[in-house]
């Protein structure tokens, strides 16, 4: 068994670069098996297969620890720093309505979805302390909301077991590929679905023609400065957070105990609820123009490496153990779909909005961004526009809809 960090985290960067150079490969071999096993799957699994059969010991490593206090934070920096709130805006109405619904959806999905199979099968959702469901379940409304770093930063704060947790990953994953796979499969009908929508579209081409100019005029080779700057916002956001956090928390356990209920006497959920307040702040000033050398990218990759940490703790032989946990996942999405298509309709919104926005919730912005290119390919930076938007309110919303499945839990 690899018991130093150092060798462990090598492994682990090796994994990664794996993954993504078969990933990229054209071959219609490997082609078809990331349509089966999307990457970030893998970079779960690959640890946590490797820590099942004793080859790392995800328990005992000092990894997960740092990753998501240094990391975590810095990663959610740069994901929202990046926000461009006068792009936003010309997309229109139509955008921010159904990425807001969409969240919304996930919000209230959860605590549904935890209702009707709490009963029709009670044994799925029992469970106490760490067992408890909505704590694994939380982690999902911040990955379905915002992103892997959100999920991360709702598990540190309800702390569901690691087994719990195991079988909450593969929920999630599996639930969104299938609905990123009905996105993309209906961008194929995208004019039969807006006509069923009663939605003009016609608008869409002028966003596209605005985005090709702005790709173009804003396109920038980083130098060695401009990663030293990404490591000052970064890691000096992550500072101030921690400094806060140590003076907030300790008032909030002596004054106000009772808080502990909801959560708000954890470090953690203050440190990622400032980094995420600076991120948002720090995108009115001209330091939200480090996107343009890649604020997100670097952002991304301390995503993965807090992905393959994560991994590294997963005990996969719990994964089927609950079996019942999909229905929730199922249940959840059904009703996030059901409310955008309703509001769509009403609305009149084109599908390619109702699409781009469900997937920056569910998926991210690499997801968000290939079914936004499944339109056109300069429509891409919508799907990543919209889904920093849901990184920036993703470990919000999913705290709300946490303490409504505890609510629900204990009635």
């Amino acid at each position: 068994m690899l018991q130093n960090d150092a060798t462990v985290l090598g492994l682990l960067m090796v994994i990664l670069a794996m993954v993504f150079y078969t990933a990229s490969l054209s071959q219609k071999g490997w082609q078809r098996f990331y349509g089966i096993f999307p990457p970030l799957l893998l970079c779960y699994f690959i640890p946590g297969l490797l820590n099942s059969f004793g080859v790392i010991n995800g328990a005992g490593s000092q990894l997960y620890p740092v990753v998501s206090r240094y990391l975590l934070p810095a990663c959610l920096v740069l994901f929202t720093l990046g926000m461009d709130w006068k792009a936003l805006a010309k997309l229109g109405p139509p955008a921010i309505i159904m990425m807001l619904v969409g969240s919304f959806g996930i919000i209230i999905g959860g605590p549904v979805a935890l209702f009707i199979v709490g009963k029709i099968s009670p044994e799925t959702v029992a469970g106490e302390g760490a067992d408890a469901i909505w704590r694994g379940l939380a982690t999902i409304a911040g990955s379905w909301i915002g992103g892997g770093a959100n999920q991360t930063a709702l598990r540190e704060v309800f702390k569901p077991s690691d087994r719990l947790f195991s079988q909450i990953v593969a929920v999630d994953v599996i639930t969104a590929e299938l609905w990123m796979a009905v996105l993309i499969y209906g961008a194929g009908f995208t004019t039969k679905i807006d006509r069923f929508l009663k939605a003009d579209s016609s608008g869409i081409d002028e966003i596209k023609n605005h985005l090709e100019v702005y790709q173009q005029n804003n396109q920038k080779i980083p130098a060695t400065k401009d990663f030293i700057y990404l490591g000052a916002v970064g890691l000096g956001a992550t500072g101030i957070a921690h400094f806060l956090a140590e003076i907030i928390t300790p008032y909030l356990s002596t004054n106000y105990p009772s808080l502990e209920k909801y959560s708000l006497t954890s470090s953690f959920f203050w440190i990622t609820g400032l980094v995420t307040l600076i991120g948002i702040i720090l995108s009115f000033t001209p330091l939200r123009k480090l996107e343009n050398v890649g604020a997100s990218k670097l952002g991304s990759v301390f995503l993965y490496i807090l992905v393959a940490t994560i991994g590294m703790q997963m005990d996969l032989g719990s994964v089927a153990d609950n079996p019942g946990l999909f229905a929730i996942g199922l249940i959840w999405m059904m009703v996030h779909a059901g409310l955008i298509i309703l509001v769509a309709r009403l609305l009149k919104i084109p599908y390619f909005f109702l699409a781009v926005s469900s997937q920056a919730n569910v998926g991210g912005s690499a997801s968000a961004s290939v079914v936004a290119a499944a339109f056109h390919p300069s429509l891409a930076s919508v799907g990543i526009l919209l889904a920093i938007l849901g990184y920036a309110i993703g470990t919000y919303g999913g705290y709300l809809s946490a303490l409504m499945m505890q609510w629900v839990s204990e009635m």
